[in-house]
């Protein structure tokens, strides 16, 4: 379904969330199911004005102290998970505690649907409740019910266009299956790290241009951390306006359809759950962080984080990902 356009609905959401999720409007009817608990109302107390301690002004306008979170966006690499791709105790009890306050949490990666869903299941987000923002944004789950929320396709020509790009730079690219990891360069270097990401098996494929014959959100670019900023530019220059090519790790390049990103998604969940950024708390680290940090009424930056993504932030944690950043973050603005 698309939701309806122009004069008066446009112009409220647009007030409401900004520019960045208006053309974000592929989303399905129907409510979001809340497992039988009611949203979170707690206002956060504090003025955003520290960088792990030291004097930062505040980004937004708004009143910060007014704000109530009633949604959680997790990025998981470097973020929610630590070096070890594991979320500590600290930190899921963190998680159990908003969650009981009613706070719908939504894990917000780069990876696919698969390579989310383990995690989701292991911290009970399918009896809680909850969502798995996929691709990058190009999908949201509803944990409880399977139901795809939103969703948003690469257009099938692009397949071939961006594996002769590939080619061309010398460099792998991968997509995904419902077996799991699809790719030429099975033996990449830097392709093998998507396989430690996402923990799915990855299958060699003799021409990935001619075996995509079926529906992808995205195209995963992989190279040395070296080229990754030389390889990203390239391939804006050469697809600018049609699809959007940009570094999510120092070694992955995301190529996604048009304008996804994960604010917009998270936009278009806040519309049909009735809220608006003003009720979002987004953590992150990597640059495919820095929309929905922005974006959210609280954004917060791992300590770890890219130094672009610190500086849209609201709040960068004193902590890393390795000690509870994300704990560190829920306790402040959300526990307390």
């Amino acid at each position: 379904m698309f939701w309806g356009s122009g004069g008066e609905w446009e112009d409220r959401r647009e007030m409401e969330r900004g520019p960045a999720a208006k053309n974000f409007t592929e989303i399905h009817a129907g409510g979001l199911r809340r497992a039988g608990r009611s949203l979170y109302n707690k206002h956060v107390t504090e003025k955003f004005d520290t960088i792990g301690g030291e004097e930062y002004p505040a980004r937004k306008e708004q009143d910060m102290s007014k704000t109530k979170i009633r949604v959680l966006a997790l990025d998981l690499d470097g973020t929610l998970t630590n070096d070890e791709k594991i979320v500590t105790p600290r930190t899921r009890a963190a998680l159990d505690a908003a969650a009981a306050q009613g706070v719908t949490i939504v894990l917000a990666s780069g990876r696919p649907t698969a390579g989310i869903t383990p995690l989701a299941k292991e911290l009970g987000l399918d009896k809680k409740g909850g969502c798995i923002l996929a691709y990058n944004g190009g999908k949201i789950v509803d944990c409880a019910t399977g139901e795809a929320l939103y969703q948003k396709q690469l257009a099938p020509e692009f397949v071939p266009q961006l594996c002769k790009f590939a080619a061309a730079q010398d460099v792998a690219i991968l997509t995904y299956d419902d077996r799991g990891i699809v790719c030429e360069r099975d033996g990449d270097e830097w392709a093998r790290k998507e396989c430690v990401t996402t923990k799915l098996e990855m299958y060699h494929v003799d021409d990935l241009a001619s075996y995509v014959d079926y529906p992808i959100c995205k195209m995963l670019i992989t190279v040395a951390p070296a080229r990754r900023d030389a390889v990203c530019e390239a391939g804006k220059a050469q697809f600018e306006g049609r699809i959007d090519l940009y570094p999510s790790s120092p070694f992955f390049i995301e190529a996604v359809p048009l304008g996804v990103a994960k604010d917009a998604s998270l936009g278009a969940l806040l519309d049909r759950m009735g809220l608006t950024r003003e009720n979002l708390m987004a953590c992150g680290d990597g640059l495919n962080d820095r929309s929905m940090i922005e974006f959210a009424g609280v954004g917060v930056a791992m300590q770890n984080a890219e130094d672009a993504v610190k500086q849209v932030a609201d709040y960068v944690t004193a902590a890393d990902n390795n000690h509870d950043g994300v704990a560190e973050a829920i306790e402040k603005f959300i526990l307390q």
